[in-house]
Order: structure tokens, then C-alpha cells, then sequence
């Protein structure tokens, strides 16, 4: 299965960026709104600069507290992204992320990001591709 499949069952769901001379409030703002766990962050709106998440903004109010807030995001962002494309195999996306330890992953076409794929939408894709794979076989067993 190709990571296209994703993007189309995922379709008009836009990606969030974010600029990263914005503020880690902002950032924080952002996800909240938009119910997300992470936001790329790009200059021009079209290219992946880094990513930043929930679990990064968590992290670093542990460490310094409440002042990282007013700091920018590109100070918290992660910078070397692994990226994907739109004919990756899902498989291999699920292997990056979980030997990565990392839940999100940046669709990139031609420079430009396309999509973003969670590790819940990698899973969700295995099990229905399981599940269709199941119904075949018992339809086989079964004679239909």
C-alpha cells in the first residue's frame, strides 16, 4: 500500500504550518484550535523547515518552564525531518517511524509538502488492509 492511499482518505485535510519566527504560544495556540499534535514548520507555507510537536512544547516547559513560550518555534522545532512521498511503501513509513520514535511524518513532493501522515493513520491503513486481505481469504476458503 502507497502512502497516496492515506492522503486520499485524509482528503481536503490541509496541512498546518507554521512560520518559525512564530512564537512557541502561537504554535501551542495553533495546535489546540486546530485539535492536531503537530504543526511544520515552513517559511514560505510550502517547504518543511522542521516540525514541531505537543511532545516538544511539553518538553521543554519541563526543562525551563513557562518562559519558552515567548521564545520562537525555530528554536524548538525539530530540524532534520524524515520525509516521505506519496508512492513510499506504508510499510516502510511505519518501520521510519517507529525506529525514529517519531509520529509524524511530512508528505514531500518536489520540495513542497503535500500531506502529513500519523502514525495512527499508518496503522489505521495496515488494519483495513489486513481486514480486506481476511475477507478474501475466508471468501477463497469458502467458496464465493
Amino acid at each position: 500500500m502507497l502512502v497516496q492511499l492515506i492522503l486520499k482518505s485524509k482528503a481536503g485535510a490541509a496541512v498546518v504550518t507554521i512560520a518559525p519566527d512564530a512564537s512557541v504560544a502561537d504554535a501551542a495556540n495553533l495546535l489546540s484550535d486546530k485539535g492536531i499534535g503537530t504543526v511544520v514548520v515552513s517559511a514560505d507555507g510550502e517547504s518543511a523547515d522542521g516540525i514541531l510537536s505537543e511532545r516538544d512544547i511539553v518538553r521543554e516547559l519541563g526543562k525551563s518552564g513557562s518562559g519558552c513560550l515567548n521564545k520562537s518555534v525555530s528554536d524548538y522545532m525539530t530540524t532534520k525531518l524524515v520525509t516521505c512521498s506519496s508512492q513510499s511503501n506504508v510499510e516502510e513509513v511505519l518501520k521510519q517511524m517507529t525506529t525514529g520514535r517519531f509520529r509524524h511524518m511530512p508528505v514531500v513532493e518536489d520540495g513542497k509538502v503535500v500531506g502529513l501522515v500519523s502514525l495512527g493513520d499508518v496503522v489505521k491503513a495496515q488494519l483495513a488492509e489486513i481486514a480486506m486481505e481476511k475477507d478474501a481469504l475466508e471468501g477463497m476458503i469458502m467458496g464465493h
